[in-house]
């Protein structure tokens, strides 16, 4: 009985992130400027042509007195056009050769960094499902039993008279079931009476009856609700006075077997007539 469909998804998702960076720039690590000068001497004459008149005070007594004096000029009609010669000497270091070493380049973009980590995220989806394989067709999950024997010998004592001649079993086995998350193993009759018989027209009910009661044993091997350990034998039986039972499970995976065993009746006699009774197994996620 198939109940979940099985489909797995699994979704990546990858975002690239960009954007345009501007690089500063810096100098080269060990620029160089070297050369090599020696000392030149430069005198530098210039003359002027000023305005002076003698100086009255020149080698009178008193020292350090110019001959020539400005003083008055050009008012003072003792004044005369006298050039004046002015002598700088000066020494500089002139460069007779030179080396030199000069460049540049890009600073990176942002800060480096020597060890970088990323994590990444893988999510998907597995869906509940349960299987069990019980064949291709209907038909396969028919069981008849036959004629249910009675006791119809002319010789049988009348307690015993139409009575069941012996037990009626049946066995089914799969060797595929199981849920693939939590789950209950579920079985149920249709009539808490076992299998019935629908049409027996009338019959006295202290000597006869229209049912045969039956009981339903399924065994698998699978772990308990929640548990995280090895599988081991599990059992689920519905007694013959019973309608329905239930159990608890673990993801599981394994053969089923499902035994209906119908003992011998043996304080009634059974109504002639089809007996029928509907026995479900079912496997629910939960």
């Amino acid at each position: 009985m198939k109940l979940v469909l099985k489909t797995l998804t699994a979704t990546t998702a990858l975002i690239v992130f960009s954007s345009t960076a501007y690089a500063q720039t810096h100098s080269i690590i060990s620029p160089v400027n070297e050369s090599v000068t020696i000392p030149v001497t430069t005198t530098n004459t210039i003359t002027t042509i000023v305005s002076q008149r003698p100086n009255p005070s020149f080698n009178q007594g008193q020292n350090n007195q110019p001959q020539f004096t400005t003083n008055g000029c050009p008012s003072n009609p003792n004044c005369v056009a006298t050039p004046v010669t002015t002598t700088t000497t000066t020494t500089t270091n002139v460069v007779q050769t030179s080396f030199t070493i000069s460049g540049s380049a890009a600073d990176d973009t942002e800060a480096a960094t020597p060890t970088v980590t990323n994590s990444f995220t893988l999510t998907g989806t597995v869906n509940r499902d349960c299987s069990f394989y019980a064949g291709n067709t209907a038909a396969a999950r028919s069981i008849d039993f036959g004629v249910i024997g009675v006791r119809t010998g002319n010789n049988e004592n009348v307690n015993a008279a139409f009575e069941m001649a012996g037990p009626a079993t049946a066995n089914v086995q799969t060797l595929t079931a199981g849920c693939n998350t939590n789950n209950a193993v579920e079985v149920s009759k249709d009539d808490i009476r076992g299998m019935v018989n629908a049409n027996p027209g009338g019959y006295d009910t202290d000597e006869f009856q229209a049912n045969i009661p039956y009981s339903v044993t399924a065994t698998w091997t699978g772990v308990g609700l929640n548990a995280v350990t090895a599988g081991t034998s599990q059992t689920l039986t519905v007694a013959g006075n019973a309608n329905a039972g239930s159990l608890q499970q673990g993801a599981w995976r394994s053969a089923m077997n499902i035994a209906f065993n119908a003992p011998a009746i043996t304080d009634r006699g059974l109504v002639a007539g089809t007996y029928t009774g509907t026995t479900t197994v079912t496997l629910r996620a939960l």
